[in-house]
């Protein structure tokens, strides 16, 4: 078992040869798997424009979710700042922490969800990307709209979504809890998460610092299964490298015969080898090992598969 409490981020994959719609009924039973198996949180994340991966509000999803089941924390992982209106987070997810007292995260991140320009543009109504200064105000407006005029009880409980040295020092400014995006620049971890503890405010919302780490895992029975499941996003991943957010989530087979480069692979390995794949021994192993390097209080699983009959499975071979 592990030392620290396991969570679940759900990223929805669209997988070729489905429909998104299909994609989308998935989420009930994986939200109601999750919260039998044990785990904390059920987390979705905010894209858009893309083929690999369902625009689906988190928030419409947190809400589906939180009807089909009784325990398991729900929340954004993230929803994105400056997509929205600080006013409207805050009544979203007031309005849900009061439909569901202390269940409801409000996860908030920076990006734009997208690769594609004019979806980004769209989504800020024709502003350009935001600034430093204007995202802290915007995170700042969404929590004193939180307190301030979402007067509805219980609250939802504020993470920030960090995956670089300077979104590690906002979050400690701000005294928020901090979600680092291990599964997304794992190189940035170690100097992110020090500069996160050294710089630490107290908050209302956060006596000191908390750290949860979100680690791409997949795990199966034997290490050539394990493989082979990850190969899919494997294929996705080398075509954001090559800065595309336009392919399709791949098959097994059709992933089995994609071809990497050498660039490719050895960016492929270099990721791998910093994220927790395997049989369960080995991704249990692998957890614990990060733990122990970050002192993390937390971790999150992100499982990008194709099935959700294989993601659920590799789910279970890690439940706590």
């Amino acid at each position: 078992m592990m030392a620290v409490p396991l969570s679940v981020l759900e990223v929805a994959m669209v997988q070729t040869d489905t429909d998104p719609v299909d994609t989308l009924r998935d989420t009930t039973a994986v939200a109601r798997k999750i919260e039998a198996l044990g785990f904390r949180r059920l987390w979705y994340a905010e894209h858009h424009h893309s083929p690999a991966i369902g625009a689906f509000p988190p928030v419409v999803l947190i809400a589906h979710a939180a009807a089909a089941t009784s325990s398991v924390r729900l929340g954004s992982g993230g929803v994105l700042a400056p997509n929205h209106a600080p006013i409207m987070l805050a009544e979203q997810f007031g309005t849900l922490a009061a439909l569901h007292p202390d269940r409801i995260d409000l996860g908030i991140g920076r990006g734009p969800g997208t690769l594609h320009e004019p979806t980004a543009r769209a989504l800020r109504r024709g502003a350009g990307p935001v600034t430093d200064d204007e995202y802290r105000a915007d995170l700042t407006a969404t929590l004193e709209y939180l307190v301030d005029e979402v007067v509805l009880g219980a609250l939802p409980e504020p993470w920030l979504l960090v995956s670089s040295p300077a979104g590690a020092a906002l979050a400690a400014a701000l005294g928020l809890p901090a979600a680092f995006a291990h599964h997304i620049r794992p190189d940035n971890t170690t100097a992110a998460i020090d500069r996160y503890r050294t710089d630490f405010k107290p908050s209302r919302w956060c006596p000191g610092p908390r750290v949860l780490l979100c680690v791409e895992t997949v795990c199966a029975a034997t290490r050539e299964e394990a493989d082979r499941l990850a190969g899919p996003m494997n294929v996705v991943k080398a075509a954001l490298l090559q800065g595309r957010g336009d392919l399709a989530f791949p098959t097994p087979a059709q992933a089995a015969e994609h071809p990497f480069t050498d660039e490719e692979r050895k960016a492929l390995a270099g990721f791998r080898a910093q994220q927790a794949y395997g049989t369960p021994e080995t991704v249990r192993q692998r957890l614990t090992r990060l733990v122990e390097a970050t002192g993390a209080d937390e971790l999150m699983l992100v499982t990008p598969v194709y099935g959700v009959e294989d993601r659920l499975r590799s789910y279970e071979l890690v439940a706590p």
